[in-house]
């Protein structure tokens, strides 16, 4: 594709008219190509909203909770690290972009897509034949790789590592994909059934990618051959090391920093301050263990606080037609992260440098 426009998306805007509540904004989406593509460019800005809000729920009781600092994609400057956060926030941004797309193309928001209809008619398996109204990825696909890849104007290892993390993440929207079907048949005997593909639910694209994240492939690399940047022995040694690695898996480069403590040159906050979770209904162990991993391990102690909560209660409807509650206030337990007293000795702390818990 020719790059005969070039295109700096201020998303700043385009949040402030469709998220007034966003806290934070990509001010640095680059985008190559024709004119038309602007047509994309709201879906794409909700997409990767998507993407980051999605984030800060799979990694909401964990030391790196997808901060607004996350949201840095390109690799200019200095946004050059590659850890496994950094793979995380590369594939759900992508799978985001590529999800809302192919949404709203199926939607009818776009004049120039539909429905993928290319294999309606064909025998799908026993009883089942093709049709309907398919949600067109091959669509989302095309449309967020030309805006999300084009953030990458490097050539060295980092940017291939996050073009190929950015992949894994479209590939999570496609393999989440599920089959609808609609039975035809006399009297509703289901004799045979007419199917298509729909996208699933965003949570399950977050949900297979926060595995991905656990089982991320760190690449050994020849650090000599790797500051060798640009050049023709650092292409080599990357292409060597990606010859091993599948295409669905999210990779890495460099170990994770210290997410217990606050790191501003980083963007990162530390985890005192930090709400975690003792009890609850639904919750799950992980959660549960949230105050352990959130304040104990870190060398912090578990505040409780007390806070008065209003809410709507005892409501009834009155004829005709309002509907007339009560204010009810209770006292709600909250736990928070705080230093201890007297300092804690450095040795003290059980942290997971490699996994950033």
């Amino acid at each position: 594709m020719k790059r005969s426009t070039l295109l700096i998306l201020s998303i700043t805007g385009v949040y402030s008219a469709i998220f007034h509540s966003a806290a934070w904004s990509v001010n640095n989406f680059l985008m190559t190509g024709p004119k038309a593509y602007l047509t994309f460019s709201s879906s794409v800005a909700a997409g990767a909203h998507s993407g980051m809000e999605e984030c800060k729920f799979q990694f909401g009781w964990e030391r790196w909770n997808c901060p607004e600092s996350a949201l840095q994609l390109s690799t200019h400057n200095r946004l050059r690290s590659a850890t496994r956060e950094t793979s995380f926030v590369h594939a759900i941004s992508s799978a985001g972009v590529m999800y809302t797309l192919t949404r709203n193309c199926s939607l009818g928001d776009f004049d120039s897509c539909g429905c993928d209809d290319s294999r309606n008619g064909r025998v799908g398996g026993r009883g089942w034949v093709w049709g309907g109204c398919s949600d067109n990825v091959e669509f989302g696909e095309k449309v967020s790789k030309l805006f999300v890849d084009a953030l990458e104007t490097g050539h060295d290892t980092r940017a291939l590592i996050n073009l190929h993390n950015n992949e894994v993440g479209r590939l999570a929207v496609k393999d989440t994909m599920k089959r609808a079907c609609k039975c035809h048949g006399v009297s509703g005997s289901c004799s045979i059934q007419t199917c298509w593909l729909q996208l699933a639910e965003f949570r399950e694209v977050g949900n297979l990618l926060k595995l991905k994240y656990d089982q991320a492939q760190k690449l050994e690399m020849d650090k000599r051959r790797l500051r060798a940047g640009n050049s023709a022995e650092s292409r080599g040694a990357t292409a060597e090391t990606f010859q091993h690695i599948h295409a669905t898996e999210l990779v890495f480069l460099e170990d994770s920093p210290d997410y217990c403590t606050r790191n501003a040159s980083l963007g990162h906050q530390g985890t005192e301050g930090r709400e975690c979770l003792q009890s609850g209904r639904n919750l799950s162990q992980w959660e549960k263990r949230s105050c352990r991993r959130l304040c104990t391990e870190c060398g912090l102690r578990v505040e409780e606080r007390r806070t008065e909560v209003v809410s709507s209660c005892n409501c009834r409807f009155q004829w005709c037609c309002t509907v007339r509650c009560e204010q009810c206030r209770t006292l709600v337990a909250k736990h928070f992260c705080t230093r201890r007293d007297s300092a804690v000795p450095n040795h003290s702390r059980q942290r997971s440098r490699a996994h950033s818990r």
